[in-house]
């Protein structure tokens, strides 16, 4: 790799083992990346949170992140971050980690590690939706962001450019501020592949997680530009879409043009060149992601409800409080909602945190299902309104799992059944 003077400055060690260490790791990730040289960013989201056997095996969490970040043998200590970084989801809500069966001693290290992220500097926003509680890159601004759903969102929503980077990769360009230049990063990449033309109204959040499921099925990690006649959503609705995709193809940039930042056409998303191909999407394709998505539920007792996946926003509990006022759940259902601790914050200034949690409900913080392993003890039967949700935890956990609307979900907490269907 061609490297600038200040790159060569922290490859010799003049900023520190850890940005020496860094900066090593990051040259070798751009010679097997094939690429030539850096560039900077200045928005950085990584992953840094130890588990217990981390913990006792390497003794502190300098030595945790020396060998699981910088692949180093020798322990460094870490200094502050150079360029602004946050901490995505986490492994636990330190609020409700009994219901899951943790112990005391986790949380105590989990609190520990969350001071020592804030020690480096790491705003601890613990959440895999940042741009929900103040982190909104701009279109053009160079990123490394881990998280599929993230990376997809701002980079098909916002403009932003960032590839779905790794805990090393993420935590070296914290200590650097650089990441190869290659991917998503290059303007020419984020050119459509193909076209899926729309024949259905997409009006629900449903209908996007449906069309996100699809499209991600079918282009699997290319860029789909998707035809829209006259496209409305928002946020949520394309957090939605986004996520789906990335669950079910690896899709990391997309394009709807007339809506996301990067296209105003069908011709400019593609850069005026042809699609490899062109795609329908309609009632029976439609029909085929709900299908895929309900494939593993058979069991129609739901004892676990799950919402937030990715985190609610504000306008989403809002939404959810109009259904589930002044209702009870069954008992014996546990009913989840995941959102970030700065959103919960404000759901208890506004009184949203006591009109939901008076269904007997819990708003969850910091984690999520699939990351921490997140769900309670004993469960078998999910319902959610995540297609995210409903594609990786019933392989990652053995739970079966529906999937259909915030309302289908909502039912199924009041008679303790699923009864959800494609409408």
């Amino acid at each position: 790799m061609r490297l600038k003077d200040d790159e060569k400055t922290m490859l010799d060690g003049a900023e520190g083992p850890a940005v020496q260490k860094a900066m090593e790791m990051l040259v070798r990730y751009g010679e097997a990346l094939g690429a030539e040289t850096f560039v900077d960013t200045t928005n950085v989201g990584g992953y840094m949170i130890a588990d217990m056997a981390a913990k006792r095996r390497f003794g502190s969490l300098d030595a945790v992140f020396s060998e699981w970040c910088l692949d180093s043998d020798t322990v460094v200590e870490f200094p502050k971050v150079k360029v602004p970084s946050c901490q995505f989801e986490t492994s636990m809500d330190p609020d409700h980690y009994l219901l899951i069966g943790r112990t005391q001693e986790d949380r105590d290290l989990y609190l520990e590690n969350i001071r020592y992220l804030g020690k480096m500097g790491i705003q601890v926003l613990c959440t895999c939706a940042p741009y929900l509680v103040g982190n909104v890159p701009v279109k053009g601004e160079h990123c490394v962001w881990m998280e599929s759903s993230a990376v997809v969102y701002i980079n098909g929503v916002l403009g932003a450019r960032t590839n779905c980077e790794g805990r090393e990769s993420a935590t070296c360009a914290m200590l650097t501020g650089k990441i190869p230049y290659w991917g998503y990063h290059v303007p020419e990449n984020r050119l459509g592949s193909y076209l899926i033309e729309v024949d259905e109204d997409v009006k629900t959040m449903m209908d996007w997680g449906l069309l996100g499921y699809y499209a991600g099925k079918v282009v699997q990690n290319k860029v789909p530009v998707i035809s829209i006649k006259n496209p409305k959503a928002n946020r949520d609705m394309l957090k939605h879409f986004g996520a789906a995709a990335a669950s079910s193809g690896g899709v990391e940039m997309f394009h709807i043009p007339g809506l996301t930042a990067e296209a105003n056409s069908t011709e400019e998303a593609f850069g005026n060149r042809l699609p490899r191909e062109a795609l329908q999407y309609g009632i029976k394709e439609r029909k085929y992601a709900y299908d895929m998505l309900n494939s593993i539920g058979q069991n129609t007792n739901v004892d676990f409800i799950m919402l937030g996946c990715p985190h609610y926003s504000m306008d989403q509990l809002w939404s959810l409080c109009s259904l589930v006022q002044g209702k009870r759940f069954k008992d014996g259902i546990a009913f989840w909602i995941f959102v970030p601790q700065a959103l919960k914050d404000v759901a208890e200034r506004n009184g949203f945190r006591k009109i939901i949690e008076d269904t007997g409900a819990v708003l969850m913080r910091d984690t999520c299902p699939a990351l921490g392993r997140f769900i309670p003890k004993g469960a078998t039967v999910m319902a959610t309104d995540s297609a995210k949700q409903a594609h990786y935890l019933p392989n990652l956990t053995g739970i079966e799992a529906w999937f259909g609307s915030t309302e289908d979900c909502v039912n199924a907490a009041l008679t303790g059944r699923w009864e959800g269907s494609l409408r």
